[in-house]
């Protein structure tokens, strides 16, 4: 194997963070099929072993030390940033659903048996980063010893491909898709494949070629054996190695963040998880949304507390901290807990209400804490030719081309086809927290559709802000694995998965749901016909009825902090 070896010295004036010299080699890592890996290796100055901070990136790895990875090694670590393979210098094809769980295994094992390295690994890395943490500790290599994802989730079907819902994350996918494989030379625009059907070839549109990749998800709409065998969240059973996540109530894969912990933590009460006020690029700054001064966090503090711990044997303030660091929105605090969900929190339910015209914002629906005594219903007609556009929330990964983060829905709220439930003012401040169901019942005229759901915080003055949605999938209402059409007409109970978060509703404030039948792009349209919806290019309009009443309590569901601990804060400052 080829071994570049350079020494680079870093004077104060130039890099004032680094104290000694740093010795940079470019290696190629031999892998089970013979096929070798890109890798830069940084090594502190001292000739001794190191603990080891691996990064496997498939967005490349560099030609030099950066600011994040200097730290590291000034703080005492050898580094390790290794392009995946296919990606960059690496070589093979890249595979991304199947190769990282060996590749990463292999990696760590060719760490461990450098002269430079004492056996003792750790990971970081955001997004796919994240996610190559997560199936490298799979493999239950005995030298990784702690990992640090970020805005990663555990699972390539609910995370990457499809929602909790069935529907297919059309926007992300193709975007990212488009950013990242698409042919030389080749221009995609995002406003025009997304509208591509049918959406089988919507890669094409994308990326101006046929992926592999793309065809395994369309061929496997449902949650079936391909993405079990592939799933982190369905073996996390073999994750025995401490793990800090962290995560953002504006990004697509905290729901399964939280998801991750909170099994893990039953099980080995050795993970920490942060969610902060962030989308998927983790800043809190947002043009419309002022979140406050405490929304930064010391990240980098963070990681060297946890790595200093399970890496070097240090004592570390983690230890005896709380595991879950939420941040609170509308407080715009941070709160920590035992546990996720918090114990003290309370199931809270409000119901759908109206004199059957809740369409648009200026319609009749109204949200109550209580059974409306008369049975309505509201009804609407979901054209999938013109489609609900998305507007903000957790949606992934370009802001320039799908704008994310805390954004003001009364512009979606206008529309006919856009149902409105709001509570009156509140009283006084109430803490809104966790996962986020909403149940309708319904009835539509095609055999499959789908049927979403939104919560909104209003604003004294209008302001309707996001903070969660999702999407059901007609056919998935039983199951994920196993799809089943419904009967035009006939009214069923629906649970809708809009979510998570953790938000305070001041005095004076609304609680807002949307309830509709797409969300585009975020998720593609379905196109009512019952028919596969990969190959399908007709499209159906179709008349839906949301049922509200004593008979059939249509309600938001959530939990709620006891309204002490929802005040203590700002009581505690007020002294």
């Amino acid at each position: 194997m080829r071994i570049l070896l350079l020494t680079i010295i870093y004077c104060a004036g130039s890099f004032a963070a680094l104290k000694s010299t740093i010795t940079f080699r470019r290696v190629l890592i031999p892998m089970r099929d013979g096929l070798r890996l890109s890798a830069n290796v940084f090594l502190p100055a001292e000739h001794v072993a190191f603990p080891v901070i691996l990064v496997r990136t498939p967005y490349g790895k560099g030609p030099e030390l950066t600011a994040n990875y200097r730290a590291f090694v000034d703080h005492g670590y050898a580094v390790v940033v290794e392009d995946v393979r296919g990606r960059y210098d690496s070589e093979g094809v890249f595979e991304p659903l199947t190769q990282e769980p060996e590749d990463g295994n292999e990696t760590i094992n060719w760490i461990a048996r450098q002269s430079w390295s004492n056996g003792r690994v750790g990971m970081i890395g955001g997004s796919y980063l994240g996610m190559a943490q997560w199936q490298a500790a799979l493999r239950a290599n005995p030298h990784l010893k702690a990992i640090f994802p970020v805005v990663s989730g555990d699972d390539d079907y609910r995370d990457r491909f499809y929602s909790p819902g069935g529907a297919f994350k059309l926007g992300h996918r193709l975007e990212w898709l488009a950013e990242n494989l698409k042919a030389p030379g080749y221009q995609p625009e995002f406003n025009k494949y997304i509208w591509h059907l049918p959406i089988r070839m919507a890669d094409v549109a994308a990326t101006g070629r046929r992926l592999e990749l793309y065809a395994d998800a369309m061929n496997h709409p449902s949650f079936d054996g391909f993405w079990r065998a592939i799933s982190t969240r369905e073996h996390l059973e073999k994750i025995r190695v401490p793990v800090f996540a962290v995560g953002g109530w504006y990004d697509n894969y905290v729901e399964s963040d939280l998801d991750a912990f909170v099994t893990l933590h039953k099980r080995t009460g050795l993970n920490h998880i942060l969610i902060g006020p962030w989308p998927h690029s983790m800043s809190y700054k947002f043009a419309h949304a002022d979140f406050g001064p405490e929304a930064g966090v010391p990240i980098r503090r963070l990681q060297f507390q946890w790595f200093d711990q399970w890496l070097m044997d240090k004592d570390s303030p983690l230890t005896s901290a709380p595991p879950v660091q939420v941040f609170v929105m509308g407080a715009n605090r941070w709160r920590e807990h035992r546990e996720w969900p918090p114990a003290r929190a309370r199931l809270a339910r409000f119901y759908l209400d109206s004199g059957g015209h809740a369409n648009a914002l200026d319609g009749d629906g109204i949200l109550r804490t209580r059974v409306p005594a008369r049975q309505m219903e509201d009804r609407y007609t979901y054209d999938p030719r013109d489609p609900v556009p998305t507007h903000g929330g957790a949606v992934c990964c370009n802001p320039s081309v799908f704008p994310w983060g805390p954004l003001d829905q009364r512009p979606v709220e206008k529309r006919r086809d856009v149902l409105v439930y709001t509570t009156s003012p509140l009283r006084s401040d109430m803490e809104l927290l966790g996962g986020i169901k909403v149940v309708l019942f319904v009835t539509s005229s095609a055999r499959d559709t789908d049927f979403t759901a939104k919560l909104v915080d209003v604003f004294p003055d209008g302001t309707a802000r996001i903070l969660s949605d999702g999407i059901l999938r007609m056919r998935y209402r039983e199951s994920l694995e196993k799809p089943v059409l419904a009967r035009p007409g006939q009214i069923y109970e629906l649970t809708i998965d809009a979510g998570v978060t953790d938000n305070v509703f001041q005095k004076g404030h609304r609680i807002r749901i949307e309830v509709s039948s797409s969300n585009f792009p975020r998720f593609d349209r379905n196109p009512n016909t019952g028919e596969p919806i990969a190959d399908e290019t007709r499209l159906l309009k179709a008349s839906q009825t949301v049922y509200h009443g004593p008979l059939r309590a249509s309600r938001l569901e959530l939990l709620v902090m006891p309204r002490e601990l929802t005040l203590a804060p700002r009581a505690a400052e007020a002294k």
